[in-house]
Formats: C-alpha cells, sequence, structure tokens
C-alpha cells in the first residue's frame, strides 16, 4: 500500500502550503481512499483561511477529520471524493465521498464515507457537503407545496438551498443577491432571481444565506405576517443588528437558525447523518449542479487558489480542485 500522500495546510493566516504526510496502517474496519477531487467551500474555509474563527468556537467550528488547531497551524476542508482502494470487499474501487480536508490520499473509517451513486459524477459530487446543508436547512424549515420561498444570498449554500427547494411542488422561489451575474446560476437552477430591493414580498419562508445585516433586514421585510427567517449565515467574530423594532412583534414574525452539525430536530429520531448524506448525493444526479462549479485548479496550486478566493472574488462559487492520477 502506498503510504505516502501530501496534504494542504494553513501554516498562518492568509498563508498556505503542501506538505507531506504518512498514512497510518489501516485497520480491520478502515478504508484508504485515493483523492479525485475536493471542493473548497468559499465561506467557512475563506474565514478558517484568514483567521477569522472566534476563540468561543474553536471546538464547534472543527471539522471531522482536521488535524492542527485554530487559528493556525491547522489542516481544514470537509469536500472530498475518491476512490477506495483498500477496505472492505463491497467498497473496494468505489467512488465515495468523506467530509475529508484536501489530501492526496488518507484512511479514515469505512463508516465515514459515503458511495457515491453511479448517475452522479464524481467531479459534481464535490458539492455533496454543501447540499447536505441545504437538505438539512429544509427540514429545519419544513416548507409546504406551494410555498413563497426567497433565498437571500446567492452563494454556495443559498444557491444549494434554492435548487433544493425548486423541486417542492407548486413553490415560488426566488434567489435574491446584490450581483446581477448571479441571475444565469439562478436560471439554470430552475429558480427566480431579484436583486434585494425587486425581491417578491409576501414570502412564507425566507433563507438568509448572506451574511450581511442588509440581508438578513430585508429579509425580515420580504415575510408575510407569521412567516419564519431561517438564518443560515455564520458571522465568526463578526457582531450583526437584527431589525426587531417597527411591526416586527405585531407581524409576529418568527427567527430561527439552521447548522449541518447537528441533523433537524424534524428528522433525528429516525434519519441519521449517514441518510442525509444519502439523500444530498442523490439529489446531485440533477446537472443542474454543475452550474455551482465555478472554476477548478490542480492540487499543486492550491496554496495561490485559496488565496485568490480568500481574497474576495465575488464569481466564484464552488472552486474544484483536481487531483492527477495515481
Amino acid at each position: 500500500m502506498e503510504r505516502s500522500a501530501r496534504a494542504f495546510w494553513l501554516r498562518t493566516p492568509g498563508e498556505g502550503e503542501i506538505r507531506a504526510a504518512t498514512l497510518p496502517e489501516p485497520g480491520p474496519d478502515d478504508v484508504v481512499v485515493r483523492t479525485l477531487h475536493s471542493g473548497i467551500s468559499r465561506g467557512t474555509e475563506t474565514l478558517v483561511f484568514r483567521g477569522g474563527v472566534p476563540e468561543s468556537q474553536y471546538t464547534i467550528m472543527r471539522a471531522p477529520f482536521q488535524e492542527g488547531d485554530f487559528p493556525s497551524p491547522v489542516k481544514y476542508g470537509y469536500l472530498n471524493v475518491g476512490v477506495v482502494e483498500h477496505g472492505p470487499r463491497e467498497l473496494l474501487d468505489r467512488t465515495v465521498f468523506c467530509l475529508y480536508p484536501h489530501q492526496t490520499r488518507y484512511v479514515v473509517p469505512a463508516a465515514a464515507v459515503t458511495p457515491v451513486p453511479d448517475d452522479v459524477p464524481a467531479a459534481r459530487a464535490v458539492l455533496a457537503g454543501t447540499v447536505e446543508t441545504a437538505v438539512n436547512a429544509l427540514w429545519d424549515a419544513a416548507p409546504l407545496v406551494g410555498d413563497r420561498i426567497a433565498v437571500i444570498g446567492a452563494g454556495m449554500v443559498g444557491c444549494s438551498v434554492a435548487a433544493v427547494a425548486a423541486g417542492i411542488p407548486g413553490a415560488r422561489v426566488q434567489l435574491v443577491d446584490v450581483d446581477p451575474a448571479r441571475a444565469a446560476v439562478a436560471a439554470a437552477l430552475g429558480v427566480g432571481f431579484a436583486l434585494p430591493g425587486e425581491a417578491e414580498g409576501g414570502c412564507d419562508l425566507v433563507v438568509h444565506a448572506s451574511a450581511t445585516e442588509a440581508g438578513l433586514a430585508r429579509g425580515l421585510e420580504l415575510l408575510e405576517p407569521e412567516g419564519t427567517l431561517l438564518e443560515m449565515s455564520w458571522y465568526g467574530d463578526r457582531r450583526v443588528s437584527l431589525p426587531l423594532g417597527e411591526a416586527f412583534h405585531s407581524r409576529r414574525l418568527v427567527v430561527r437558525s439552521s447548522q449541518v452539525g447537528t441533523v433537524s430536530p424534524n428528522r433525528r429520531t429516525h434519519r441519521g447523518y449517514a441518510d442525509r448524506m444519502a439523500v444530498a448525493l442523490r439529489l446531485l444526479a440533477d446537472p443542474a449542479f454543475d452550474t455551482l462549479i465555478t472554476g477548478q485548479s490542480p492540487f499543486d496550486q492550491l496554496p495561490e487558489v485559496m488565496n485568490r478566493v480568500a481574497g474576495g472574488e465575488r464569481s466564484v462559487l464552488c472552486h474544484r480542485i483536481d487531483y492527477r492520477p495515481a
């Protein structure tokens, strides 16, 4: 078995590097995975890259197979697709998804990987972790047939929520963003688009994912009386103001959070993490999700690419990292 590997590490905030790694000997319940693709989660990973994780959130923000500690040095990431080179017979040579950082090969428990369905290309499957977040959000929000839904913030998470919500029969789904170029993404996903000032009101549900105070305030304005705003933005070490004056109470609006770290209370009695991930991967059979992958680069360029993405390139949704064949 090949024991050598290479991994991306954040050496100091704003500076990454590729380091050599030696794989541990796999146990009887482990798999060895050779990475095909990984994905950069523009929101969370760039926050980590900039050193913006609050000290109070160091434990909560740990990725499943993170090494090192915040703020640095740390090996962080959670969108990885590869091929099983060693492990149980039923997984051998299968393409799998794992919440693993950017690394050429790795050893994890077999239970930590999810087989990618045959009708989902490996290059698209890097989106599974973000689509899983969208699934959990809609389990939290529990929208109904025919609901009027606005998703504010056309980043990777917001676009994934809009794409999944588009499958609700009779729903009116509108993606709202300050960047007019996101209209083309919305069209590819089969949902409407509007700039914030032109968004349709009367919403039963608003999902907020712009990580801005302005987006949060606009979301409350778009709600019907007794409507719900689901907050998916994570602000790191920033404080935000929530407009709870004027008609907030008389309209009996609801603001609630959603976070993928736990399975939604609406499903956790009978569905687990593996079920949720399997749902996300089934949804990725839809080629419309390809529009969320806005660039690709080889693994060797990852330090440079991460610096560029963290610098605020607005056109980036998911940037895919491709690994050379063995």
